[in-house]
């Protein structure tokens, strides 16, 4: 009985993944370059929701070093897709030192050479920082990811400081951004069903519990951690690429809040919820941009307010905190077998 399912599941599954790439492939051709962005943003916020989700969602672990992570995969990346000439004309302030000055790697390499920094950190950080917890772990977090914009800001012979980088190959097409989110779709599908993600739902839940059977909660806790940093990496590399700009003022906290919010409103502990929350929100974000220009209504006329779409959605925010606390999904998933049934109660109901 439990085969033919999984059949079906398979199945329905490579059905649709095979018509979100048949989508891809018409919008490619058919939207216009702004549309395009949009869907391309929703990629990576997708990828950056999910490795959020892994370290708070799924393991319990408050942390706001998002944009840290980032910062450091988008960089790494960048140095290395760079040519050498681009290079020697935008560092200005500091020629690039060596060997970075002459470093190029395809741009698959470069991004998971980004995810590997940023995990290597996300280790190195973790060690001493995971023996906090709650709020302590969120604001130990925070002063990493701070530190890392400042000494990126200051690390002018690499980074190229408060100039930033410039130029930056814009490799990261339609087709790059959904191949690695669903890649990191599928890893973490994979990662939550196994006994590893049980082992980290059992910590999220009860830590006390679970060290009490015998658990290294700290060992999981910090393979859990960098595991998240380095898709936040890979993430942070992509954005690099696709925006071609970037420089140490863009990671700041209102990058991680932004991913917070998707984590969220999607649902805690929800895998489905992030990718739902990804679209939702990224669209969302660029629909009210419109609150920041000049609105002409009939006679009357109201200037716009730069920031203002930043307020409405705060606001928006903390109705979904108070109103609908678990977010869209909850802690629920995607399954066929709930489409299915629920067809087949609407068909019967009929």
């Amino acid at each position: 009985m439990k085969t033919p399912n999984k059949s079906r599941d398979l199945t329905l599954t490579t059905a649709a993944v095979g018509l979100l790439l048949v989508f891809l492939w018409w919008a490619n051709g058919h939207l216009d370059n702004y549309k395009i962005q949009v869907l391309n943003l929703i990629a990576i916020n997708s990828i950056l929701a999910l490795s959020l989700n892994l370290i708070y969602g799924f393991t319990g672990m408050f942390s706001l070093g998002h944009a840290g992570f980032m910062a450091i995969g988008a960089y790494v990346s960048s140095l290395l897709i760079l040519p050498p000439v681009q290079k020697e004309m935008i560092y200005i302030l500091q020629p690039l030192i060596w060997p970075f000055s002459v470093l190029q790697a395809p741009f698959f390499i470069a991004v998971l050479a980004g995810g590997f920094a940023a995990a290597l950190l996300g280790l190195i950080i973790a060690i001493p920082v995971l023996r906090l917890g709650g709020d302590y772990l969120g604001i130990a977090t925070l002063g990493f990811a701070e530190i890392i914009r400042v000494v990126f800001t200051n690390l002018t012979p690499i980074t190229n400081g408060a100039l930033g980088l410039k130029g930056i190959p814009n490799y990261a097409n339609i087709w790059w951004n959904y191949g690695w989110c669903l890649l990191t779709l599928f890893f973490l599908i994979r990662l939550i069903n196994s006994n590893f993600g049980n082992v980290l739902k059992a910590i999220r839940d009860d830590e006390v519990a679970a060290r009490a059977m015998g658990i290294n909660t700290f060992k999981y806790r910090v393979v859990s951690f960098s595991i998240g940093a380095f898709f936040a990496g890979i993430g942070g590399a992509l954005m690099a690429s696709l925006i071609t700009t970037i420089d140490p003022k863009m990671f700041s906290f209102l990058l991680t809040f932004n991913v917070l919010m998707i984590v969220v409103a999607g649902g805690l502990g929800s895998l489905t919820g992030s990718i739902i929350g990804s679209a939702v929100i990224t669209v969302l974000l660029e629909w009210l941009r419109f609150v920041e220009n000049p609105i002409d209504i009939g006679s009357f006329h109201l200037d716009g307010i730069p920031g203002m779409r930043m307020v409405i959605f705060s606001l928006l925010l903390i109705l979904i905190i108070l109103f609908r606390r678990e977010g869209i999904m909850g802690m629920r998933e995607f399954s066929w077998d709930s489409l299915i049934n629920r067809f087949s109660r609407g068909g019967e109901a009929r």
